[in-house]
C-alpha cells in the first residue's frame, strides 16, 4: 500500500482523535460549570472519598474494602440509601473497571481517574437529558433519556419508581449531585451509563410502601438465599428431630402414678399424696439416674413405633421454618426503622444496642406469636398414642378438631406469656455471652499475633462456637419457662393428662413432685442438639448457595 493510500486514514484518525480531544474538553467545562469545583478541588474531594473507604491507610483498596464499606460494617458510615450499599456482585465489577493494571487493587491514582471520567460522562449525559436547560431533571426528560439508551418500553409505574430513587430531597426534580452521587459508582459495562444504572435499579432495589429504597439482591438471587435458608433449617431440624421428640417425651413425663390419677379426675390432695409417695422411693442417683431416665425414654419411644417415632410432629417443626424466619426478619427490620424515627438517625446502623435489642426482641415475639398454634399442635401430635387408630395426617386433623372443640383459637395459644416472657432474657444472655466470648478471643488472638485488636479477623468456626455456646447458656437460663410452656400446651394429651388452671399452678406441680430440678427435665438433650443443628444449618446453607450459584 502506498503512502497516498494511507494519507486518508491518517487524516481520519487524525480528525477522530481533535474531536475526542474536544468533547473531552467539553466535558471538564461541563463538569465545572455543574460542580463550581476547580480541578484541585475536585481531586480533593476524591481523595476524601478515597482515605474514607481506606480504613486502615494501606494506600490501596481491595474488593473487600469496598465491600466492608458499602456493607455498612465500617461504623454505619455508609447510608442506607447509598447506591452500592450490600450490592456485593456489583462491586467487584467496579474494582475491576477502576484497577487498569490489573493487579487486584486500586490505588489512589487509579481510583480519582476513574471518578474523574465516570463524572465527566455523567455531567455530559445530565446536560443532553436536560432539555429545558434548567439544571434540574424532571420525569419527562428522564423518561426521554431512558427512551434514547434503548429503555423506552418501560412503563410509567416502573419509570415513576425510578424517578423516586434518584430524587433524593424529593422536590420532583433531580438535581445534579443527586444524579451524580446515585449514578458515580454504577459500574458501567452497557456502554451507557444510565442504562447500567437502570438496569441496577430493577435488579438491586425494591421500593417500600413509604418510599425507602430498599437494597437487595435480583428476584432469583434473593429467592435462592432464601430458599437456601429454608433447605438448611428443614434439614439441620429434621437431623436433630429425634432429639427434639426424646426432650418433649420427658417434659410430658408420662405414665406415672400421679399424672395418672390427674388423668382420672383425682382431687389436688389425691395428686399430692402420689407425687411425695413417688419421692420417697429412692431412684437410682447422679448419672445412673439421668442414664436410667434418657435410656427408658429412648426404648419408649421406640416402641411406640420405631424409628418412625422419633420423627413424629418433624413435618410441623419444618413446615414453620419459612414463615418463622420470615416473620421474626420482617419484624426486626421494621422495628429497626420504627426506633429509628424515635432516635432521630436516618440508619438503622446508627441506632443504639439498646434499640436494636429491643428490636430483636420485637423480632422474636412476633415470629412466635404467628408459630405459637403450630407448636401447640406439634405438642399435642408428639403426646398423642401413634399406635391408635388414628395416624399421619388422619391424627393432625383430629388433633386439630379436638383443640377447636374444647376451647377455639385460646387452645392453640396456651402458655402463650410463659413463651413470649422466655424471649428478651433469652435474647440478653445469648447476646452478652457471645459478646463476652468475642471480645475475650479478640483479646487473645491480638496478644498472640502481636497486632491490634481491630485487626483480628474472627474466623466462621469460631463465630458458629461461640453462637452455640453463648445460645446453650441462654436456653439452659430460660428452659424452666419452656417446660412449663410447653406442659401447658400439651396438657390433657394421652402423655401428658394433667391439666393446669395456668403456669404457677404448673410450676407448682413440677416442684411438688420432682423438686426444682424438675424444671429441667429434657434439658440434656436440647442441649444436645444445639452444636450438630448449627454446624448442619451453616454446612447445607453454604453448599446450597454454592450449587445455586450465589457466590
Amino acid at each position: 500500500m502506498t503512502d497516498s493510500t494511507k494519507a486518508p486514514e491518517h487524516t481520519h484518525k487524525t480528525a477522530e482523535q481533535a474531536q475526542a480531544q474536544q468533547l473531552k474538553a467539553e466535558k471538564q467545562q461541563q463538569l465545572a460549570l455543574s460542580t463550581g469545583e476547580t480541578p484541585e478541588q475536585r481531586s480533593t474531594r476524591y481523595e476524601r472519598m478515597f482515605r474514607k473507604l481506606d480504613q486502615k491507610g494501606k494506600g490501596q483498596l481491595s474488593k473487600e474494602d469496598f465491600v466492608a464499606a458499602f456493607s455498612g460494617s465500617l461504623g454505619g458510615s455508609v447510608p442506607e440509601s447509598h447506591t452500592l450499599r450490600n450490592a456485593d456482585s456489583l462491586v467487584g465489577n467496579l474494582v475491576n473497571l477502576m484497577d487498569t493494571n490489573e493487579d487486584g487493587l486500586v490505588d489512589l491514582a487509579e481510583f480519582q481517574s476513574y471518578l474523574e471520567l465516570t463524572e465527566q460522562n455523567l455531567v455530559y449525559l445530565f446536560h443532553i437529558i436536560d432539555d429545558k436547560g434548567d439544571g434540574k431533571l424532571d420525569r419527562e426528560e428522564l423518561a426521554d433519556g431512558m427512551a434514547a439508551v434503548g429503555l423506552g418500553d418501560m412503563d410509567s409505574e416502573t419509570i415513576d419508581d425510578f424517578f423516586r430513587a434518584l430524587d433524593r430531597d424529593k422536590d420532583g426534580y433531580i438535581g445534579f449531585e443527586e444524579w451524580r452521587d446515585f449514578l458515580l459508582l454504577v459500574p458501567n459495562e452497557a456502554g451507557s451509563t444510565l442504562k447500567a444504572a437502570y438496569k441496577f435499579f430493577v435488579e438491586e432495589l425494591d421500593l417500600s410502601s413509604e418510599g425507602d429504597v430498599i437494597f437487595h439482591r435480583d428476584v432469583l438471587q434473593g429467592l435462592g438465599y432464601f430458599l437456601a435458608g429454608g433447605l438448611a433449617g428443614a434439614i439441620s431440624r429434621t437431623a436433630t428431630a429425634p432429639l427434639d421428640r426424646l426432650k418433649v417425651y420427658l417434659i410430658a413425663d408420662p405414665v406415672t402414678p400421679a399424672t395418672k390419677a390427674a388423668a382420672s379426675g383425682a382431687s389436688e390432695a389425691v395428686y399430692e399424696s402420689l407425687a411425695k409417695n413417688a419421692s420417697k422411693v429412692k431412684p437410682p442417683s447422679g448419672f445412673m439416674a439421668r442414664h436410667h431416665v434418657l435410656t427408658n425414654a429412648i426404648k419408649n419411644i421406640w416402641a411406640e413405633g420405631g424409628i418412625r417415632s422419633f420423627f413424629i410432629g418433624n413435618g410441623l417443626n419444618v413446615f414453620k421454618v419459612i414463615p418463622e424466619s420470615a416473620m421474626k426478619f420482617g419484624s426486626f427490620e421494621t422495628a429497626k426503622k420504627f426506633l429509628c424515627q424515635l432516635e432521630g438517625v436516618e440508619d438503622t446502623a446508627d441506632l443504639s444496642r439498646a434499640s436494636t435489642f429491643l428490636a430483636g426482641g420485637i423480632g422474636g415475639v412476633v415470629s412466635q406469636f404467628v408459630v405459637y398454634p403450630i407448636d401447640t399442635l406439634k405438642f399435642r401430635i408428639q403426646c398423642e398414642p401413634p399406635t391408635g387408630a388414628l395416624q399421619g395426617n388422619a391424627l393432625l386433623w383430629h388433633t386439630m378438631k379436638q383443640m377447636w372443640r374444647n376451647g377455639g383459637l385460646a387452645t392453640y395459644y396456651r402458655g402463650l406469656w410463659a413463651g413470649l416472657g422466655g424471649i428478651f432474657p433469652y435474647a440478653a444472655l445469648d447476646l452478652g455471652c457471645f459478646e463476652v466470648m468475642k471480645r475475650g478471643y479478640i483479646t487473645r488472638e491480638a496478644k498472640r499475633l502481636g497486632c491490634e485488636n481491630s485487626d483480628v479477623k474472627i474466623g466462621n468456626m469460631a463465630v458458629l462456637t461461640m453462637g452455640a455456646l453463648s445460645g446453650s447458656v441462654g436456653a439452659t437460663v430460660v428452659y424452666p419457662i419452656n417446660l412449663l410452656r410447653t406442659r401447658l400446651q400439651a396438657q390433657g394429651t394421652a402423655a401428658h393428662p394433667q391439666t393446669y388452671t395456668g403456669i404457677m399452678d404448673a410450676y407448682h406441680k413440677a416442684v411438688t413432685k420432682d423438686g426444682y430440678r424438675g424444671l429441667f427435665r429434657g434439658l440434656a438433650p436440647n442441649l444436645a442438639k444445639v452444636a450438630p443443628a448449627v454446624s448442619i444449618s451453616y454446612l447445607v446453607y453454604e453448599n446450597t448457595k454454592t450449587m445455586l450459584g450465589l457466590e
